[in-house]
């Protein structure tokens, strides 16, 4: 339940392209992985580490879990999803940059 919860607030439902396609990307195909995969890497990585973190949570509730490695884990979700809001709100701001740019 958690990582679902997790996938919805990232909007990561939807799919996103493995391939984008345009004109003037045919190199950077040929050198390598593309930004859309390696932006869905990252969202992936921060949905399984908010979700390790609602897992431990979930077993200290229930008596199962170390407090130590609860607080551990619950850290490390809260710092990974503090960086994704950072970037996100990097990327916006970037976007309204150019969108404020003279033509």
């Amino acid at each position: 339940p958690g990582k679902r919860r997790l996938l919805h607030i990232f909007n990561i439902d939807r799919d996103i392209p493995a391939k984008i396609e345009a004109p003037g990307l045919e190199s950077r195909d040929r050198a390598g992985g593309d930004f859309a995969n390696m932006v869905k890497s990252a969202l992936n990585s921060t949905v399984e580490v908010g979700a390790a973190g609602e897992t431990m949570a979930a077993q200290a509730v229930a008596g199962d879990g170390n407090i130590s490695d609860v607080v551990a884990a619950v850290t490390n979700a809260e710092l990974t999803l503090e960086t994704v809001v950072a970037v996100r709100d990097r990327v916006v701001q970037a976007y309204q940059d150019i969108l404020r740019m003279p033509i």
